[in-house]
């Protein structure tokens, strides 16, 4: 019986102790990463009361380009941020082929900042 409880423990033990240890950078980018989201949050909400959706989707093209392919060819500097604020209050054409992106005039510099942030940071 005490040879079946001491073989009990330790497999106990080893299967405790079995899992992978996130290491402390790994812990930092999650916590970076989440705190991300939170802080962009925002902007997620003014593209969804927008009418972004119409031509943008997040994963795939639409009559404009997704999300996910706006951020892979942008850094998140704040030259780029600007430049794509611009677009997005002015319109533009010629960067994802011939269609114009319709100028809106009625978002505000602040929103679409907000708005931008949280196209790059969908960057993988």
């Amino acid at each position: 019986m005490k040879k079946l409880i001491i073989a009990f423990l330790i497999s106990g033990t080893i299967a405790a102790c079995g899992g992978e240890e996130k290491k402390p950078a790994e812990e930092k980018k999650e916590e970076k990463k989440d705190a991300l989201a939170v802080e962009n949050q925002k902007g997620l909400e003014l593209i969804g009361a927008s009418d972004c959706t119409t031509c943008h989707r997040i994963n795939e093209k639409n009559i404009g380009p997704a999300y996910i392919d706006v951020a892979a060819k942008y850094e998140a500097t704040q030259a780029n941020i600007d430049t794509l604020v611009n677009k997005v209050i002015n319109g533009g054409q010629g960067v994802w082929g011939t269609v114009a992106m319709t100028p809106h005039p009625t978002i505000s510099k602040e929103d679409a900042t907000e708005m931008v942030k949280y196209i790059l940071s969908l960057k993988k």
